[in-house]
């Protein structure tokens, strides 16, 4: 019997206390300079200007606040769950030490056609070359693989994970319960999982967010990590766009970059700009 993978709850969570820091140590004058060293360079990153076409979307996602909410350091084991168009990779690729950023794949076992299945195997294979290419940097800074063939021990080594408007993939394709599992077997003890997410509103009908529109409920999350080991950590509207109405017939893709209507009301869409999202901070429960 396939089982719903997310829960129609209409109670609202609440934010737990964030920790002390990134690392969970007391604020002192050593951690003042770190994190003002971790800010210079990643704004000497976003300024980049090889990053000219990708800076555009800055506006709407936020990067800097984004993976400072995060709590991500460059000395941080991090793994970005489907990488995809790689923006993202391209400023952590940058940001990350040497041997510390890895691209998630999709497990391959959850696609039914060979073609689908050795498409994401490819994506992992090139993946390394992919980021060396946009930071100069060696192909062997980087690593990655699919969820289904985890290397023998990564598991319990990974201090965050980043799961980025994919969630209502997960949901749709019936694989969300798989995958975080398989990220939770990841993360170090007190690792953590950051979520960002296109946002249903609170009232909406689970038939419309159920993940085929691109949203999801905030409590919905919220309960389904619950669920699976997950504890609430924090949660911000550093992401967050009241000009997104969220009930659009074609769902989330009506809306920049899609625009999957082209010229229909263009002018209209592109002045909401991207989707209003909820951005989670979870922390693995012991």
């Amino acid at each position: 019997m396939k089982m719903k993978l997310f829960l129609a709850l209409a109670a609202t969570a609440l934010s737990a206390p964030a920790f002390a820091d990134n690392h969970g140590h007391k604020h002192d004058a050593s951690h003042s300079a770190m994190h003002k060293a971790h800010t210079e360079k990643m704004a000497k990153i976003l300024a980049d200007p090889s990053r000219a076409e990708d800076s555009k979307r800055d506006k709407y996602r936020h990067p800097a606040e984004t993976f400072e909410f995060f709590r991500i350091h460059p000395d941080h084991k991090v793994g970005e769950y489907a990488p995809g168009g790689e923006w993202i990779s391209r400023i952590l690729g940058r940001y990350m030490d040497p041997g510390k950023f890895n691209g998630l794949y999709f497990s391959t076992t959850v696609f039914a056609d060979e073609k689908t299945r050795e498409g994401v195997k490819a994506g992992a294979a090139k993946f390394p070359d992919d980021v060396a290419k946009v930071t100069g940097r060696p192909a062997t800074d980087y690593a990655a693989f699919t969820l289904d063939a985890i290397p023998e021990g990564a598991k319990g080594t990974f201090d965050r994970i980043i799961v980025m408007r994919m969630m209502h993939n997960l949901q749709r394709w019936n694989m969300a319960d798989q995958e975080i599992k398989r990220m939770r077997d990841l993360l170090k003890d007190d690792g953590l999982l950051g979520i960002e997410q296109h946002r249903a509103k609170a009232d909406a009908p689970y038939s419309y967010a159920d993940g085929n529109k691109g949203y999801l409920r905030e409590a919905d999350v919220i309960k389904f990590m619950e669920v699976n080991g997950f504890e609430l950590v924090a949660k911000s509207e550093i992401n967050a766009n009241p000009k997104d109405s969220a009930n659009w017939p074609d769902g989330v893709w009506t809306l920049p970059p899609a625009l999957r209507l082209k010229d229909v009301d263009k002018a209209q869409y592109e002045a909401i700009g991207e989707s209003d999202r909820m951005t989670l901070l979870f922390k693995k429960r012991m």
